[in-house]
């Protein structure tokens, strides 16, 4: 395994090179990022890693300086995995003057999170262009969890010809549904605890669509009651949205996502369902 810290290093090593499998990754990798490495692995001929918390996707009063941080952890993951190469860039190689050109994906970014993060999709775009530019890999491997930020990916890649194909993979549980996610270690115990009642309301909207409910209106009310149980969550949002174009949707007359964000103390949780 290769570990390097420049874009100059990257193409260095990467040239000429065959059938490519980028991971993009902010660190603290966990289960899910491992489950995204050993499918890049299966279907790659060499698999690079990008470890980069982002600047450009933070909020002013986000947690961009306390973003959880384990390289050792990290690098010991991505060597138990066989990851070819592992680019771990600084702000400052990946961001050497003020960015002036960023990527913006309309429309699929007005609703869901895009709605109470303003810019942060921006800085995701563009910094994901920015990786595969550097990377130029053939497929690039993404969680369904942030399912909004996969779709927004796959939409940008398609309008700017971009040629690498975008693999979505399924999210990764713990045993009591909960999604994994690196922000969950902020959890503390009580909290924990409540954390899967997010994946249950989940479930209860979907076992509704399944029983035949096409009202929106009323599937709301039913999991917001599920939600609504725990006094520790706060609901950001629930929306039922189209697949295509992350619109919301009124009346269940086709494919559907169920999506929602939640607060726990101060830590922010996000899942889907189909």
């Amino acid at each position: 395994m290769r570990v390097v810290h420049t874009v100059k290093e990257v193409r260095e090593f990467l040239d000429s090179r065959k059938n490519i499998g980028l991971v993009p990754t902010m660190g603290a990798l966990h289960a899910g990022h491992e489950k995204l490495i050993q499918v890049a692995r299966s279907e790659c001929e060499l698999v690079a890693v990008s470890i980069f918390v982002n600047p450009l996707q933070f909020g002013p009063n986000e947690d961009y300086g306390r973003y959880p941080q384990a390289l050792s952890q990290d690098l010991e993951m991505c060597e138990r995995n066989r990851v070819d190469l592992v680019f771990i860039p600084s702000v400052k190689d990946m961001y050497p003057q003020p960015q002036f050109t960023m990527v913006e994906v309309g429309r699929l970014d007005v609703h869901l999170c895009g709605k109470f993060r303003p810019g942060h999709f921006q800085g995701v775009a563009t910094v994901v262009l920015k990786l595969l530019n550097i990377v130029q890999p053939h497929r690039a491997f993404f969680g369904e969890k942030d399912m909004q930020q996969l779709a927004i990916i796959r939409r940008s890649v398609l309008d700017l010809n971009v040629p690498v194909t975008i693999v979505g993979v399924p999210t990764v549980r713990e045993a009591d549904g909960l999604a994994l996610s690196s922000r969950n270690r902020y959890l503390n115990p009580e909290e924990r605890k409540a954390a899967p009642e997010l994946y249950r309301a989940l479930k209860e909207a979907r076992s509704r669509i399944q029983g035949g409910e096409r009202d929106v209106a009323k599937i709301r009310e039913a999991t917001l009651q599920v939600l609504q149980s725990s006094p520790l969550i706060r609901v950001e949002y629930f929306e039922i949205v189209d697949t295509e174009e992350l619109q919301p949707v009124h009346e269940i007359t086709d494919q559907v996502r169920i999506a929602a964000a939640i607060w726990i103390g101060n830590t922010r949780l996000i899942d889907n369902v189909y």
